[in-house]
């Protein structure tokens, strides 16, 4: 018989919505009609005391729908009289508030506050007593939702200099947590702009909080240094991938190894490490002076 005040076991939400099934199967002798009525009626307040006692110990902002289905069960002995399951299904929707998706993943809507701040922020950065005054002021108090939705707008119009202010801002906040997305994003758009200097000292940053990458994250950040002409800051970034303690994948090799086909040296390096690490694929070499054979032919 289960045990009214046994709690649930449940694993790990998913993205958008997480669901907790727990099944209890009661089997039910099978007499006349009578019988059957009282003990499926006994079935049912035993699931809703269940339900009950499972909802207290979860979230009051999480919607909850019950649902009880009675099938036979078909047994293998013929003389054996049938019995009954019955299946207690909770689903519950989680929003963007569950607690495992990172805020820097989320959609980021700015308010009319944080439109009024980023328009602010772009007239005042010409003179650095003003800004830093309004940043006090005002930036500072923005809504966390306000204040990352205007770092992201930032970051995509490449503003580096108040980019740089908010990222210390941010980290100041009491609500900031070491975040792996929020030092990519940053990383990111530093390497777009070029802005090698400003791009270590968030690295110094990340290695001192303890952010951790994953070896995906590493491609896409390599991937961008090497687009923008900065292989030297590219490979420094992919030692660090190496000595990772996240177990290495092949798909963020090959985006590395895509990204360095202006630099063949270094990409003969990476294609090294690649199929010693997955010696049973295979890199295709991009064709040699296909251009500039075609150029000379011209000539």
């Amino acid at each position: 018989m289960v045990d009214p005040n046994e709690e649930c076991q449940y694993g790990e939400p998913t993205e958008n919505i997480f669901s907790i099934e727990s099944t209890l199967e009661i089997s039910l002798y099978q007499g006349d009609e009578n019988e059957r009525s009282l003990a499926n009626t006994c079935v049912e307040v035993l699931m809703w005391r269940l339900a009950s006692h499972f909802l207290g110990k979860t979230s009051l902002y999480r919607k909850s729908h019950p649902f009880i289905h009675f099938t036979p069960l078909k047994s293998q002995n013929q003389n054996e009289k049938p019995s009954f399951s019955v299946f207690f299904r909770c689903i519950y929707n989680n929003s963007a508030s569950r607690p495992s998706l990172s805020i820097w993943r989320r959609k980021k809507e700015m308010a009319k506050e944080g439109l009024i701040a980023a328009k602010e922020l772009k007239r005042l950065q010409s003179n650095p007593v003003r800004l830093d005054r309004f940043i006090k002021s005002n930036v500072s108090r923005l809504l966390k939702s306000d204040l990352v939705a205007v770092l992201a707008e930032l970051q995509r119009q490449d503003q580096v200099f108040l980019c740089m202010k908010l990222y210390n801002v941010v980290r100041k906040e009491i609500w900031y947590r070491p975040d792996m997305f929020f030092f990519r994003d940053m990383l990111m758009m530093l390497a777009r702009n070029k802005k090698v200097d400003e791009a270590k000292q968030v690295w110094q940053d990340l290695k001192r909080e303890e952010v951790l990458f994953d070896q995906h994250t590493f491609g896409d950040i390599m991937r961008a240094f090497l687009d923008n002409g900065l292989p030297s800051e590219a490979m420094s970034i992919y030692e660090e991938m190496r000595q990772s303690p996240d177990p290495p994948l092949s798909l963020p090799f090959r985006v590395i190894l895509k990204g360095l086909i202006p630099f063949p040296e270094l990409r003969e390096q990476v294609k090294d490490d690649f199929l010693e690490l997955f010696p049973d694929m295979i890199v295709y070499d991009p064709a040699e002076d296909l251009f500039g054979d075609q150029d000379s032919g011209d000539d």
